[in-house]
């Protein structure tokens, strides 16, 4: 059974690594396989030899103008409407370019930054998998992940989910501008990010694994649990001369990033300088998408600009970064004590599901964290060895999960489904 998949994603790094190894799945199963995202990921996508599909926009450029860095690490809202009216241009301009993407394609696999995808399915009648990185489904059992949400309880918690539809109701604009324009689709009677126009549940995978977010029980059978979709290194990545001196010359360091958001720099730099200080230990610094400037560090620690997770965490004797979903995974998977600063959206959930599994201390904010609660984070990870001994645990059963093969069943289940069964979707004029 051999079909064409088109992927459709846009975001940082940790929003195209698992589709890319989700690509590269689907493959070596049989298939063809086009991923489209942001153009900043072109050189990545075909060095693992998957036909790349540019959606559009490079979003670093965009993470790095100073409205976002403004908006973001100092909380400065009138710069929000201009973000919000670029956001919908990028959506757009990622909707048309994955229009012609898609042509020719057996199903559409997307996530809720290309919700856009769920209009395409409908227009060429093929099946669409809706993917999530976090637990989004509308659950009793704990309230929205994305947001600063309190647990109320069971009822405040399933309507919390509101608040994801409202914003998507903003993106939902340039969406319907190419669902009727460019697709010739009638407007949508009902919807969401994980129902079709006619209000059908539509199928879902989620890209983390239960065993750091238990799968909720009042979720709908459509949405299934894989377990983390993992990118390893193709290039044979080795560390450089000096970094292999830098980890002989001492204790396994410890590693420290902020991902790809490029907020705060400066802060970010003073900030490390004196809490590595005051702890005295070593460190791999990791300069992101700039947001760490290494010129100024002692020397007890090691700037690294791009190093593959599951390679250079095995180096290291724990972690600190953002809390995104990937390198969450990533840290957990290689059995490392990990201590979280989320910055926005999803990453202080994963943080306390870090903390839950006794594998860190409690996330705290980036931009509430002093170098004094650093270096105390970093001592405790360090040298707490109940932490040391969970997070081992945890890194085994995780290494033995098969994510990947559970994703690429779906969807070769959900292809033959629609393909036995009758059209997918009505046909409008």
């Amino acid at each position: 059974m051999r079909k064409r998949v088109a992927i459709a994603t846009i975001g940082t790094s940790g929003d195209v690594r698992p589709y890319l190894a989700l690509a590269k799945a689907l493959q070596e199963d049989g298939h063809d396989v086009v991923l489209g995202t942001n153009a900043d990921f072109e050189e990545l996508v075909t060095s693992h030899g998957v036909e790349f599909h540019s959606l559009g926009t490079k979003i670093q450029d965009w993470l790095q103008e100073s409205r976002f860095d403004n908006a973001i690490s100092q909380m400065k809202l009138h710069h929000f409407p201009a973000l919000l009216r670029e956001g919908q241009a990028l959506v757009e301009r990622a909707a048309r370019n994955a229009w012609a993407m898609s042509q020719g394609a057996d199903a559409i696999v997307v996530n809720i930054n290309t919700s856009f995808g769920i209009d395409i399915a409908e227009a060429l009648d093929i099946p669409v998998i809706m993917t999530a990185m976090q637990p989004l489904n509308p659950t009793r059992e704990f309230p929205i992940c994305a947001y600063e949400v309190p647990d109320l309880g069971p009822t405040f918690n399933k309507l919390s989910y509101i608040a994801m539809n409202l914003q998507q109701a903003y993106y939902d604009m340039p969406r319907d501008r190419v669902r009727k324009q460019l697709m010739g689709l009638g407007p949508r009677k009902r919807g969401g990010l994980f129902k079709d126009s006619n209000g059908n549940n539509i199928p879902t995978l989620y890209n983390f694994s239960a065993i750091v977010s238990p799968r909720p029980r009042d979720w709908p059978q459509t949405a299934v649990v894989t377990g983390f979709w993992f990118l390893d290194d193709n290039s044979g990545w080795t560390p450089s001369p000096e970094l292999q001196a830098f980890l002989d010359a001492g204790e396994p360091p410890v590693y420290i990033g902020f991902g790809s958001m490029p907020f705060g720099a400066d802060r970010n730099t003073q900030l490390l300088r004196s809490a590595l200080e005051q702890w005295g230990g070593r460190a791999i610094v990791a300069r992101g998408w700039g947001g760490i400037n290494p010129a100024d560090l002692p020397n007890t620690v090691f700037a690294v600009a791009e190093a593959p997770h599951d390679k250079l965490f095995q180096l290291v004797s724990a972690v600190v970064h953002h809390g995104g979903a990937g390198t969450t995974a990533a840290g957990l998977r290689a059995g490392k004590p990990t201590f979280t600063v989320p910055q926005a959206y999803d990453q202080r959930y994963w943080g306390r599901r870090v903390r839950a599994l006794g594998c860190g201390p409690a996330p705290v904010r980036l931009r509430a964290i002093t170098p004094e609660i650093l270096a105390r984070a970093l001592h405790e990870l360090t040298s707490n060895k109940a932490m040391a001994a969970n997070a081992a645990t945890i890194g085994k059963a995780l290494s033995e999960e098969k994510g990947l093969e559970t994703a690429v069943r779906f969807i070769e289940t959900t292809i033959e489904a629609a393909e036995a069964g009758a059209r997918r979707y009505p046909v409008t004029g």
